[in-house]
C-alpha cells in the first residue's frame, strides 16, 4: 500500500516526539523512506524528512542515502532541487566522500536552477570537510563522464578562490596541488588553462619555491625536451598555451631560461614555417611577443652566444637594406622595402635583454662586415622610423579625451608607442660601445605607474646619434587598443599590430601524456 501524506506526517510526529528515544522507532523511519515511492507531494515531504532523522538510524544509512538519490533523479525538477538542497545533511563522517561524489555527478544537469543548487550544496559540504569534498570532486575528474569532468574542473577553478582560509587550510591546498598534478597527466588545452588558474591561486604556492613548482608543471606539459614540429598546428598551439601560462610566474627569482632557450633553438629558426590552428592569428608575431615578454626574466644560459646569434640573425631578416641607388643618385624603381615595426620591436627588445648578459657581442662576436651591414640596416630603419613618428605626432597633436578614443586614434596611439620603443632601443645600439641600459614598456603592456608619472620627453629625430637616452614614455595606449596599424603606403610601409593572449581552445590529438585525447569513461549513475 502506497504511503500517503497523512502517513508521512504521522510517522514524522512519532519520531519528533520520541526525542532521545528516536532510534527505537525504526519502523516509523522506514515509512518515511518509503515515501519516495509516492506521488509528487509525498516525495517532496520525504526529501525533507529523510535527512532530518538520518543520523539516528545508522543501520538504515545506505537505504536513506539511496532513497534521497532516487529523489535527486526524479523527473520533477522541483523534487530534484529539494532533494539536492538537503544532501549536505547526509555529509557526516565517512559519508562525506560519497555525498561529494554524488553532487559532482549532478553538475551535469542542464537546468540552471538545479545546477546552481548543486553548486550551493557543494560549497556547503566544503565547509564541513574540505578535503573529503575534494576527494569526491577529483574522483569524478579522474574517472567520471566528460561533461562531469569538465564542470567539476570549472567548479574548482572558480569556487575555491572564494572559500575562506579556515576552509582552505595549508593541508587542503597541498592536497589540491597533489591531485591536480595527477589530473594534468591527461588534459585538453582548455582543462590545462583552468587547472593552472586553480593552482596558481593557491596561497601555499605564492612563494618563490611555489611558483617554481608551477613553472615545472608547465615545463612538463610543454615538452621542452623534444624538438618542435613547426608544421603541426596542435604542437605549436600547445607550446604557446604553455608559455602563456608560465609568463605570469616568471620573476627575477623564477627564471624563464628554459623557455627562452627553447624559443631560440627551435622556434626562431622555424619562424616562417609555424602553423596555427587559427587562420586569423599572426602566429609569427604572437611567438615574437611571447619571446619578448619572457626575455627580461632569463637567467644564465649555457649557449648564450649561439642564442644571441640566432636572435641577431632573425632581427636582420626584418631590418631590410636600403634600396640601391642608380647613377644619378635617385632610388631605383624597385619597390621600397616594408618596415615591419611590430616584429622589430619584439626582436630588438629580446636582443637588448639578452645582450645585457654578453655586452661585447656586437664588438667581439660579430665580424666587421656583418656589423657594418647591420648598422646600414639600422640607419635605414631609423630614418623610416622618424618619418612615422613625425606623422603620428602630427595626427595626434591636440587630441584629448573622446577624440583619442576613436578606433583610428587608438591605433595611432599604439603605433606611436611601438615606434618610440624601437627608437629608444636603436639609440642604445648606436652607442659606442653598444649600450643596454635603456628601459621601455612593450607596446601591448600596461604602462607602470612610475613610468606613467614621469615627464614625457620628445624623441630626437636623429636615431643614429649617440646621445645618452633616458626612458622615453610615449602616450599611454588603452589596454583594448589591440588592432593592426597600417601606415600610409609609400617609402616606409609597415604593419604594426597587437594581439590578445586569451585562451584559444583545447588541443587535438594525443601524444601519450599531457594535452591528449582522453579515453571513454563510464556512463550513467555510478554512485
Amino acid at each position: 500500500m502506497a504511503v500517503t501524506i497523512e502517513d508521512l506526517y504521522r510517522n514524522y510526529g512519532i519520531l519528533a516526539d520520541a526525542k532521545d528515544d528516536v532510534s527505537q522507532h525504526k519502523d516509523a523511519y522506514q515509512v518515511i523512506l518509503d515515501g519516495v515511492k509516492g506521488g509528487p507531494k509525498e516525495k517532496r515531504l520525504a526529501a525533507q524528512f529523510i535527512p532530518k532523522f538520518f543520523s539516528s538510524f545508522p543501520e538504515l544509512a545506505d537505504a536513506a542515502i539511496n532513497a534521497q538519490l532516487d529523489l535527486c533523479e526524479d523527473d520533477d525538477v522541483s523534487i530534484r532541487r529539494q532533494a539536492i538542497k538537503e544532501l549536505p545533511r547526509f555529509a557526516t563522517g565517512d559519508n562525506i566522500l560519497k555525498v561529494a561524489d554524488i553532487l559532482t555527478q549532478l553538475l551535469q544537469t542542464d537546468d540552471t536552477a538545479e545546477f546552481n543548487q548543486v553548486n550551493v550544496s557543494l560549497i556547503s559540504i566544503f565547509k564541513i570537510d574540505a578535503k573529503g569534498t575534494l576527494g569526491g570532486l577529483f574522483s569524478q575528474i579522474l574517472q567520471g563522464e566528460d561533461i562531469v569532468r569538465e564542470r567539476a574542473i570549472k567548479f574548482l577553478s572558480t569556487k575555491l578562490k572564494t572559500l575562506p582560509e579556515d576552509v582552505m587550510t595549508k593541508e587542503v591546498e597541498e592536497y589540491v596541488f597533489a591531485e591536480t598534478k595527477k589530473v594534468l597527466e591527461d588534459v585538453t588545452g582548455e582543462e590545462f588553462v583552468l587547472l593552472m588558474r586553480l593552482v596558481s591561486g593557491l596561497r601555499v604556492l605564492q612563494t618563490v619555491s611555489g611558483r617554481q613548482q608551477l613553472v615545472e608543471l608547465v615545463v612538463e606539459q610543454a615538452f621542452l625536451e623534444q624538438a618542435l614540429n613547426p608544421t603541426d598546428p596542435d604542437t605549436v598551439d600547445r607550446l604557446l598555451q604553455c608559455t602563456r601560462q608560465a609568463l605570469p610566474l616568471f620573476s627575477k627569482n623564477v627564471h624563464s631560461t628554459r623557455f627562452v632557450t627553447y624559443f631560440c633553438e627551435y622556434v626562431l629558426p622555424n619562424l616562417s614555417m609555424l602553423t596555427s590552428p587559427m587562420a586569423e592569428l599572426d602566429i609569427q608575431l604572437e611567438v615574437l611577443k611571447l619571446m619578448a615578454e619572457m626575455s627580461p626574466f632569463c637567467g644564465d644560459m649555457e649557449k648564450l652566444e649561439a642564442n644571441l646569434n640566432m636572435l641577431f640573425t632573425k632581427l636582420l631578416e626584418y631590418m631590410p637594406l636600403p634600396p640601391e641607388e642608380v647613377e644619378n643618385g635617385e632610388n631605383s624603381a624597385s619597390e621600397e622595402p616594408k618596415l615591419q615595426f611590430s616584429y622589430v620591436e619584439c626582436l630588438l627588445f629580446s636582443f637588448h635583454q639578452l645582450g645585457k648578459k654578453l655586452p661585447d657581442f656586437l664588438i667581439d662576436k660579430v665580424d666587421a662586415e656583418r656589423l657594418k651591414d647591420f648598422k646600414i640596416r639600422l640607419q635605414y630603419f631609423a630614418r623610416g622610423l622618424q618619418v612615422y613618428i613625425r606623422q603620428l605626432r602630427v595626427a595626434l597633436q591636440g587630441k584629448t579625451g573622446d577624440a583619442l578614443k576613436t578606433d583610428e586614434n587608438k591605433i595611432k596611439v599604439v603605433a606611436l608607442k611601438i615606434t618610440n620603443n624601437i627608437n629608444v632601443l636603436i639609440k642604445d645600439l648606436f652607442h659606442n660601445p653598444p649600450s643596454f641600459k635603456s628601459a621601455i614598456t612593450l607596446s601591448w603592456k600596461p604602462v607602470q605607474k612610475s613610468e606613467a608619472a614621469a615627464p614625457k620627453r620628445p624623441a630626437s629625430d636623429d636615431a643614429s646619434s649617440g646621445a645618452n637616452v633616458k626612458k622615453h614614455i610615449a602616450p599611454q595606449p588603452r589596454r583594448d587598443a589591440r588592432q593592426i596599424y597600417n601606415p600610409p603606403s609609400g617609402k616606409y610601409s609597415a604593419s604594426l599590430g597587437n594581439f590578445n593572449y586569451e585562451q584559444r581552445g583545447g588541443f587535438r590529438g594525443g601524444r601519450g601524456r599531457g594535452f591528449g585525447t582522453r579515453g571513454n569513461r563510464s556512463r550513467g549513475r555510478i554512485y
